[in-house]
């Protein structure tokens, strides 16, 4: 069982306690019946397994046939939680607590990156992003999303088959194949995992699900990261799967005051996706995907509103655009406590 940075034992659920459906017709009970798809069973159940495990077969022995093989004490940059077949889920980071006799807790404002000081490099000054984008990402627990998608028809079967037969078993990496599925809105929980002893900081994770289903969206890990391609530090967000998914993304500030993170994936060692799994106690194989790309670009429209906008490209065609809206969350004590603590940026 994992313990606080207070020394209680801590029995974590990260499930949001949803308000109860109002008493209109259709029956609550049935309205959920409608907008939750039921899981296969059955002989169906038996061939959705074994698709999902040869395709997860597949790409495991893509990146060990067509990745590099690396040294771990030669590339730290890479090191990261790695993902063990079955379900990753919302119990993931109690598990790696457990794992790594960590103390886990969510502070009201913790932030995806504590200090955003920490991505001033030689091409990146954090001083001229706007601060509402400084504040957002140093007190995330502190605002709500929303979010709208779009597939696109080039990616729309192959990422209905990664979610279909993979993610939905792992529970992990759901990406929203309908805006039906959204239309709900969005869960974000963000948990900080600390070294016990010392307090420092070993990991922050964000989770986001689906609120009218519960299913994980994305359970990932955010840090900072120096890696020998790029001159700037760079965001490091590692999502467990079989093995593990990274993505490295280039900080760049704009003459307007908004703020981009870039993967473009032109060589390894740079900014981009990078698959890993372990290959013997001493090595990695890591393949890195030149051409799937992705930008987030971050801003303030103009009632002062965070928003952003995220797409992802392959082989130069855009699979899946999805646009966020954040805004104080009520919890949080609404627009007063975060404008309090925008003040001290």
């Amino acid at each position: 069982m994992p313990i606080s940075e207070f020394g209680r034992v801590e029995e974590w659920d990260n499930w949001v306690k949803m308000p109860p459906q109002p008493q209109v017709n259709p029956k609550p009970e049935e309205k959920r019946r409608l907008s939750v798809e039921e899981p296969p069973t059955g002989v169906r159940a038996a061939v959705y397994s074994l698709l999902g495990l040869l395709l997860q077969v597949c790409i495991e022995w893509l990146v060990r046939l067509t990745g590099k093989r690396i040294r771990k004490s030669e590339a730290a940059w890479l090191d990261c939680v790695l993902g063990k077949p079955g379900v990753i889920g919302t119990g993931v980071y109690q598990r790696i607590a457990e794992e790594e006799k960590l103390g886990m807790s969510q502070p009201p404002d913790a932030g995806l990156i504590p200090s955003f000081e920490s991505l001033r490099g030689p091409s990146f000054d954090p001083d001229r992003v706007d601060p509402r984008i400084r504040h957002f990402y140093e007190h995330t627990a502190l605002y709500k999303l929303e979010v709208w998608s779009e597939v696109y028809f080039a990616g729309k079967f192959v990422l209905w088959l990664l979610v279909e037969f993979i993610s939905r078993r792992m529970d992990q990496l759901n990406f929203p194949i309908s805006s039906l599925e959204v239309a709900k809105g969005m869960t974000s929980e963000v948990v900080e995992l600390r070294e016990m002893a010392s307090g420092r900081l070993a990991y922050t994770g964000w989770l986001r699900r689906f609120r009218a289903t519960g299913k994980v969206i994305y359970a990932g890990l955010y840090s900072t990261a120096q890696i020998p391609g790029e001159a700037n530090p760079c965001v490091k967000v590692t999502f467990p799967c079989f093995g593990s998914s990274n993505v490295y993304l280039r900080p760049c500030g704009y003459a307007d005051g908004t703020f981009g993170l870039v993967s473009t994936g032109a060589a390894f060692g740079r900014s981009g996706f990078y698959r890993v799994v372990e290959s013997g106690a001493e090595h990695w194989r890591v393949r890195n995907f030149k051409t799937l790309h992705e930008i987030f670009h971050l801003y303030a429209d103009e009632d002062g509103i965070l928003r952003t906008d995220h797409e992802i490209t392959f082989v130069g065609l855009t699979i899946l655009r999805l646009h966020y809206k954040m805004t104080p969350a009520k919890h949080a004590g609404g627009a007063g406590e975060v404008h309090k603590s925008l003040q001290a940026v």
